[in-house]
């Protein structure tokens, strides 16, 4: 059996590893994928990018909402090919669905799921007839969501809802759904999955940020729907060495967050590229005014890797691809200086994905459509 069969399996299978020296997997969840999972989806290996400078002003970090709103009506009926808005969301959600809204916190209040571009999410799902009652936005962590309050931003009745806080996340997890492994010989070796997505969520809509990470090389589509809809995940890297390689693709693969998430929105307005998945310093932050859809995470996630290396680069920064053990484990000046690694970086977890199925990785085969406004 290949490492995809096991996934499908509704009781305990082992996932041998893949690549000498990675970690065993076990996978555990009662849950077939749907006859057309949601990654890649419809659409894999296409990627609508669109750029608009003037959506974001780099001084005041303030952005422009009517720009986002022609960003997302140009984004969606350009992946779809549909002329109405209306009707490019309708291919993918009905007013039967509940609708979770996966956003990213981790770098709040500066760097986050923009709450424009959210709630610009939020009306072109009213405008297809979900109701606001059958929408959540969601996060891990309670503090990280409360920073950003969508909520002022959303209409009445859309759920703003954290899963749990730091410390406290226990009952927000399905036990019947959960990937285990021993990285470590930690004590806790299993990761649970959101409950509401096994439970309550129909359609998942991903929201990422364009941001570099210590860990990953890149936290994009992939990383904030696994390690976004798991708990005890960060015990993946420990000193200079992380499973990140594995692990993300592994988590995603998942049943049934693989069926469920139908659409990717990646929100490139504000962006790091060093220091992140954290962004408490403006100096390493850029502001593309770009947005990305689409339905395989994999091919977003490949034109990621590009976006964060260019902008490295500009910075006289070492590349996200870079390993040198030399420059880990995190030095004790924090993360002062971008040619220090903190870990060794593992940005081939979006090939090691691709090979699980979740979508494009060669560029030569990934359709972009560019956009500018």
């Amino acid at each position: 059996m290949n490492r995809r069969s096991f996934l499908q399996l509704p009781a305990a299978a082992p996932l041998a590893a893949a690549i000498s020296g990675t970690p065993s997997y076990t996978v555990v969840t009662p849950y077939q994928p749907a006859a057309k999972p949601g990654m890649p989806g419809p659409y894999p290996g296409q990627v609508v990018s669109l750029q608009a400078v003037k959506s974001v002003d780099p001084e005041t970090e303030a952005v422009d909402a009517a720009l986002v709103a022609e960003m997302m009506r140009r984004g969606i009926t350009a992946l779809t090919g549909e002329r109405k808005p209306a009707d490019a969301w309708a291919r993918f959600f009905t007013r039967t669905d509940e609708v979770g809204i996966k956003v990213n916190c981790s770098g709040a209040p500066k760097i986050c799921s923009n709450p424009a571009v959210v709630a610009e999410i939020v009306k072109n799902l009213v405008a297809v007839g979900v109701p606001t009652r059958q929408i959540t936005i969601y996060e891990r962590f309670s503090d990280q969501l409360k920073s950003v309050r969508y909520q002022d931003v959303v209409p009445e009745g859309v759920r703003v809802e954290a899963v749990g806080s730091f410390g406290r996340q226990v009952s927000g997890y399905d036990p019947k759904v959960y990937v285990e492994t021993d990285f470590f010989g930690e004590d806790d070796t299993r990761s649970n999955m959101v409950r509401w997505v096994t439970e309550r969520f129909t359609k998942i809509i991903n929201v990422p940020n364009l941001k570099d990470h210590q860990a990953s090389g890149v936290t994009g589509c992939l990383k904030n729907i696994a390690y976004g809809n798991f708990h005890n995940v960060a015990r993946s890297h420990q000193n200079a060495k992380t499973n990140t390689l594995t692990f993300i693709g592994t988590l995603a693969m998942v049943e049934p967050l693989r069926s469920k998430t139908v659409l990717q929105v990646m929100d490139g307005l504000r962006c790091v590229w060093h220091g992140g998945p954290f962004s408490p310093k403006k100096k390493y932050r850029f502001y593309p005014g770009r947005m990305l859809f689409g339905t395989d995470p994999v091919a977003i996630d490949r034109l990621l890797l590009d976006f964060i290396d260019e902008e490295r680069k500009r910075h006289d920064a070492v590349s996200v691809w870079d390993r040198n053990t030399a420059r880990a484990p995190f030095p004790k000046g924090g993360d002062e200086d971008p040619n220090v690694n903190r870990f060794v970086r593992e940005p081939g977890h979006i090939e090691y994905a691709s090979k699980l199925g979740l979508g494009v990785y060669d560029k030569a085969k990934i359709r972009v459509k560019e956009i500018t406004l």
